[in-house]
């Protein structure tokens, strides 16, 4: 008797629990007393500047995965077919590159221009947005911490037209969003890691997201999860440099003739 579990079923849950595992990494690597001259922000800082506690973010998130997983499973059901299908007819590497890719533009640009109105409107930055900025001091697990209004919309939403749009089998899906997923959460881990595989090949990695979440930056570097393209053709690109603080570890510093304007 064989008991098999379908793509649509490790699309939905692994790219979960890829977000708990990486991040829980992160959080025993930041842990070592070595790493702290990595670090983007004093470690006692995450306690000290953030306005939300660790418990409340872990709470949050799991509720946004929560609805995450329901949406998914909707999704997979209503196109379950015609995604086998397609996945039986494309299923050569350059097909799937073309998808990634596809996929990757999808994501970039509707979480560019949903998260830059997020910011501009008023009364979504104060009722809805304004929770993730909440961590002034990003760390892994808080990644997804969202208002779940901002979590269905910007993420959500957003992984099922990458998914819709780039014709992706959900047996891509489960490497696609699991790749997303730690891309996602290496941005919010404020390690700049010697090594880093995302740091290197990213303009749009940790340190660049740093930026966006400091007062400075709110208006800047909206683009988000992998390129920075949105934000260099419509003038949101906020330049920095990576300098090391007195104290061990490193700040991301703006451009001053940048941050002045």
């Amino acid at each position: 008797m064989e008991f098999g579990v379908s793509d649509e079923l490790l699309g939905t849950f692994v790219p979960i629990i890829v977000y708990w595992l990486y991040s829980g990494l992160y959080v025993v690597v930041g842990s070592f007393d070595k790493l702290q001259n990595y670090r983007l922000h004093p470690r006692q800082d995450e306690d000290q500047k953030n306005l939300v506690s660790k418990l409340d973010v872990v709470k949050g998130v799991l509720l946004q995965q929560f609805i995450q997983a329901i949406v998914a499973i909707l999704l997979f059901s209503v196109t379950g077919s015609d995604a086998s299908a397609s996945a039986n007819k494309q299923s050569s590497l350059s097909s799937l590159a073309r998808q990634f890719i596809t996929a990757m533009l999808v994501m970039d640009t509707w979480q560019y221009f949903m998260h830059r109105y997020m910011h501009h409107n008023k009364f979504l930055y104060r009722h809805i947005h304004s929770l993730h900025h909440r961590l002034v001091v990003p760390y892994a697990f808080g990644a997804l911490y969202n208002h779940p209004i901002e979590g269905l919309l910007n993420d959500t939403i957003g992984g099922a037209l990458s998914f819709l749009l780039s014709g992706m089998s959900p047996r891509a899906s489960i490497f696609f969003f699991s790749f997303a997923t730690i891309k996602t959460v290496d941005d919010h881990c404020g390690l700049w890691l010697p090594g880093n595989l995302f740091q290197f090949f990213f303009r749009n990695n940790t340190a660049y997201h740093d930026v966006h979440h400091q007062l400075y930056g709110s208006k800047y570097n909206f683009a988000q999860p992998f390129f920075v393209m949105w934000d260099r053709i419509l003038g949101t690109y906020m330049p920095y440099s990576l300098e090391k603080r007195a104290d061990g570890g490193f700040e991301a510093r703006p451009i001053k003739d940048h941050k002045e304007n």
